[in-house]
């Protein structure tokens, strides 16, 4: 008996023990294994950068904006900001800048900057440092080297005055619009390379000639930057770009080839094309100092843009002359395809042909030296103007270059020099005309040299008023499309292709110097 209550009291100790030690676990000992309703879940993947990947046709040793035509490319990188822009619909808008004001003499003009503007590194934008850009601009870049002659002075941190020597109406469309004129932090350690500019990417790794890789300007002063990087990747030929896009190694690029644009066209669900109006001019120089009259006038007589412009595929409109038939500064004149007048031409200089259907006097057939370079469509130019000139009696030998600007178009080796440029940057003729019949441009080389054209182009310079404007400028056209200097093929449509998604890479702008900004995204 006594060992049966023995037992049962040591039964009745251990499951007090026990209901002890529960009791315990329960209210004194948290659960460190049980997951929290509010915790975050530690593997998730973690989100992707967005990064754009473009690619260019040109590419250059420096990111200098001041430098050769480097600004374009820093402009298109989202690298560089210039002190007013050009809208999509031709007008100038602030930027850097807030606003411009001349005094009474046309003269002087006041820039008041945005005193938001600073660098990627969060420095401030000075009047001080925009007065040494702009002075810099005029020491290194010859396209510019009159800016040297202006007075440019800092009146406070955020204001400065730019003097010119004469009244100087187009300063803010031929000048401080222009992507060479980008604002950079001068004192930064390295400007060929990684300058620190106002943009809103900032560069990451830069490949001279090669692959540039921007990242985004966490500091940058003018909205939220949308992307993460854009990845800019030089491929200078059309087959290059149409199967890197096919591939999905690319998200877009601007200046599509007609043939490109048709297999872009046949898979909408792949691709988004845009076409727009645009100014960039496909063009030709004549060399009057190589070529007679008769000849450039034959020539001139048998190229077709409009068969050109329908072998492009409608990436091209036929030009007349450098500006659009619509602009009140484009109406000209030139004749019409003629065969038989151009060949008539031909024969009136002493021409004639011989059994292998080629013009020829004593002994030495007619030939000459088409130059072109390898983009805007420039080469299927090139080989259509072979082809036209063959038919009515010319032969036509194909020199191709990866860039005109270190080459025929500085040293005027050629007879028919190819090109393309932005003809009209603003609403205002003044710069392509300056660029093209000055006796000072490089074009000049080609031998077209008339005082009365450069007295016109003085007065293009200094007027004022806009209808007077656009009445000289067609005058001084009309004489360069008389004289046969210059042949004018097409006016580019802008076409640009992206993958879905894209948007805000410069499609909707008829420049090509324009393309990532803040608003970019994927």
């Amino acid at each position: 008996m006594k060992m049966r209550n023995l037992i049962a009291l040591l039964l009745a100790a251990v499951m007090l023990l026990a209901l002890a030690a529960c009791g315990g676990a329960k209210t004194d000992t948290p659960k460190t294994d049980a997951p929290k309703a509010d915790a975050p879940k530690t593997d998730a993947p973690a989100a992707e950068p967005k990064i754009l990947k473009l690619a260019e046709s040109f590419a250059y040793a420096s990111l200098d904006a001041h430098k050769d035509w480097n600004g374009w490319y820093t402009s298109i990188y989202g690298l560089t900001e210039t002190l007013f822009k050009v809208g999509d619909d031709l007008s100038v808008q602030p930027l850097l800048a807030e606003k411009a004001e001349t005094d009474d003499t046309g003269r002087t003009w006041t820039i008041t900057l945005n005193p938001k503007a600073a660098f990627s590194d969060g420095k401030p934008l000075t009047a001080e440092m925009v007065v040494r850009n702009l002075q810099r601009i005029g020491e290194v870049n010859e396209r510019f080297a009159d800016v040297k002659g202006y007075e440019i002075k800092a009146v406070d941190a955020h204001t400065l005055t730019i003097t010119t020597p004469e009244v100087f109406p187009t300063l803010l469309t031929d000048k401080l619009t222009n992507a060479a004129f980008g604002i950079m932090d001068l004192d930064s350690a390295d400007l060929d390379h990684a300058p620190v500019c106002t943009g809103p990417f900032a560069v990451k790794s830069f490949e001279p000639e090669g692959t540039v890789e921007m990242a985004r300007n966490a500091a940058y002063w003018n909205g939220e930057v949308q992307l993460d990087g854009v990845i800019f990747y030089y491929m200078n030929d059309d087959e290059s770009k149409l199967m890197a896009m096919q591939s999905g190694e690319i998200d877009g690029y601007s200046s599509v080839t007609a043939a490109a644009k048709q297999i872009y066209s046949a898979e909408p669900d792949r691709y988004v094309l845009t076409v727009i109006p645009a100014t960039r001019l496909q063009f030709y120089v004549l060399n009057e100092n190589r070529l007679s009259a008769a000849v450039r006038k034959a020539i001139n007589l048998t190229v077709d843009n409009k068969a050109i412009a329908d072998f492009l595929g409608g990436t091209v409109s036929p030009a007349v002359g450098p500006f659009g038939a619509s602009a009140p500064y484009g109406k000209v004149t030139k004749p019409a395809v003629d065969i038989a007048g151009a060949k008539a031409a031909i024969e009136s200089d002493g021409w004639k042909l011989n059994a292998a259907g080629y013009y020829e006097k004593d002994g030495k057939e007619l030939t000459v030296n088409i130059c072109y370079y390898f983009a805007r469509s420039l080469d299927s130019i090139a080989l259509l103007m072979q082809e036209q000139l063959k038919a009515v009696g010319v032969k036509a030998e194909l020199t191709g270059v990866e860039d005109a600007d270190s080459t025929y178009r500085v040293t005027g080796d050629y007879d028919i020099a190819l090109y393309c440029m932005i003809a009209d940057q603003a609403g205002d003729p003044y710069y392509c005309i300056n660029a093209l019949f000055r006796q000072s441009s490089d074009w000049a080389l080609g031998g077209f040299h008339s005082d009365e054209c450069e007295k016109l182009i003085d007065a293009l310079a200094s007027e004022t008023d806009t209808a007077r404007r656009a009445a000289l400028a067609n005058q001084i056209v009309q004489m360069a499309i008389d004289d046969n200097a210059f042949g004018f093929v097409g006016l580019f449509n802008k076409t640009t292709v992206a993958v879905p998604g894209v948007k805000n890479i410069g499609e909707n702008s008829p420049f090509d110097f324009y393309a990532v900004n803040a608003a970019t995204d994927k």
